[in-house]
């Protein structure tokens, strides 16, 4: 009888699992393929550091010095913000604000859908009418303010001609300070809504044609099938272009520095008109950069606030 060699014995068997480690070339290998990611990544995070976030931690830096960018910044503290909140124009900053944002909501929100719903049906040029539709989008925005501008004139303008055509007006649009933040939000909607529209008509095409029939078959209306089946749909697209909207609103500059310059009667000026003034003409960049700090924290916890209101309603 052969007798059983050591290494083969049942008592010298171990009963550890058998470990395989890589051989070395193939974790050589990964370490390399992942040196040389990073070393693609690193001029991309060193560009997006220096044009995005440097510029943020200097701003914050700012807020709590006093400087005109020449001479030796001077460390003040909270002086900067007590001088803002000591300043009666800042409440009328926020107030025509939020003003703003409110009839932009209002007026400027509902237009791009509803244009959306109405171009969704249409067969025959539908191409023209898209490009009609982005058209405002690819003027630049001074431009457009300043065609607008001679629609709104008072004397010879467009809208007082046609609507006196039919008896009204004329309107002072942009000289009175009961109708000058509505005017802004008019030009301010054609403007912007080409691009929403565009997405709107995207989000339309991949609603299924069989939602629209089963509800056609069901019985119900235009007005019911738009309300139960697109707008359901859609959800998602309309959540995130509401919080567009709402940032895009609170950051206005363009139309009150163009059409008013702030006025008539502070009635147009905004926050980052105020910003703009303390920064570029009274030469105060410390409180420019504090008011434009508690902006940024304002529209931080803005859209925290909206996302978290929305998580449930966008994903049920």
């Amino acid at each position: 009888m052969a007798l059983l060699t050591p290494s083969r014995h049942p008592a010298a068997v171990s009963k550890e699992p058998l470990s395989h480690p890589l051989p070395r070339r193939r974790r050589g290998t990964g370490a390399r393929k992942q040196f040389t990611a990073w070393l693609f990544l690193v001029p991309a995070l060193l560009i997006f550091g220096l044009f995005a976030w440097w510029p943020i931690v200097r701003s914050l830096l700012l807020s709590f010095q006093r400087t005109n960018l020449v001479d030796p910044a001077v460390w003040v503290g909270l002086d900067n913000f007590r001088t803002l909140f000591a300043d009666p124009l800042l409440g009328t900053a926020v107030g025509n604000t939020v003003f703003f944002v409110v009839l932009g909501v209002l007026i400027g929100f509902p237009a791009p859908l509803i244009l959306a719903a109405i171009m969704s049906t249409v067969r025959r040029g539908a191409g023209v009418y898209r490009f009609l539709v982005y058209l405002p989008v690819v003027i630049p925005p001074v431009v457009a303010i300043l065609l607008w501008k001679w629609f709104y004139d008072p004397g010879s303008g467009l809208f007082n001609n046609v609507l006196g055509k039919v008896g009204l007006g004329p309107y002072a649009w942009l000289e009175s300070s009961d109708s000058a933040m509505l005017s802004l939000v008019l030009e301010a909607t054609w403007a912007g809504m080409g691009g929403a529209v565009l997405i709107y008509l995207a989000a339309m095409v991949g609603i299924p044609g069989e939602l629209y029939e089963a509800a056609e078959v069901d019985g119900a209306g235009i007005w019911r099938r738009i309300w139960h089946v697109m707008l359901p749909q859609l959800r998602s697209v309309i959540g995130l272009l509401l919080l567009v909207q709402l940032i895009n609103t609170v950051q206005v500059f363009t139309e009150p520095y163009v059409f008013t310059g702030g006025g008539p009667e502070n009635s147009t000026l905004t926050v980052l008109l105020l910003i703009f003034r303390y920064a570029f003409q009274d030469g105060e960049y410390g409180q420019a950069a504090a008011l434009s700090f508690l902006m940024v924290l304002a529209l931080a916890l803005l859209s925290a606030v909206y996302l978290r209101a929305t998580r449930s309603w966008s994903t049920s």
